[in-house]
């Protein structure tokens, strides 16, 4: 099993390596400038902000991040919109969402995204969590977040997704 460590200093990251490891499990950005502009510098900055890295033989090998969730925040207000509004109410603002989750294809099915989500939702003081994912039951990751005890609230914030949360 790969060592797996936290920060919530994102002066500790090499914004490089994270970015090679995060190119090979999504294929959402263009570049790294692209991806550390539009999404990695605004999301490193916020409040209650935290890292879980996994590495072996010193190769990242996964990570998962996330922050406090609030409003004025694009997914916290957008979620809003899509949730019942008495579910937005219950779990929106001052949660922690978890934002992204990756471990690189070589890597995966040894138990490292359970490690990383433990490493990052471990400890901390929000009193609810908020993710999204795949509306797919039968998706790998959403297996994970339902063994993990997290539950659907409600439709996400794009086609094919959902909000699931935990306490």
């Amino acid at each position: 099993m790969a060592d797996v460590a936290v920060t919530t200093d994102p002066g500790d990251v090499d914004v490089d390596e994270l970015w090679g490891a995060y190119s090979a499990v999504f294929d959402d950005q263009a570049d790294l400038a692209s991806w550390r502009e539009g999404t990695w510098d605004r999301h490193s900055a916020r409040p209650g902000f935290r890292l879980a890295r996994a590495y072996d033989g010193g190769a990242l090998v996964g990570f998962a991040y996330g922050y406090t969730g609030d409003a004025g925040q694009w997914w916290t207000d957008t979620v809003r919109t899509t949730l019942p509004p008495d579910v937005a109410d219950a779990w929106l603002g001052g949660h922690f969402e978890v934002v992204t989750l990756g471990v690189v294809p070589s890597a995966r099915r040894v138990g490292l995204g359970r490690a990383l989500m433990r490493a990052l939702t471990d400890g901390l003081p929000h009193d609810r969590l908020l993710l999204q994912t795949s509306d797919d039951p039968a998706d790998p990751a959403r297996q994970l977040y339902a063994a993990e005890g997290w539950a659907v609230l409600g439709p996400g914030t794009g086609p094919s997704t959902v909000v699931m949360g935990r306490r």
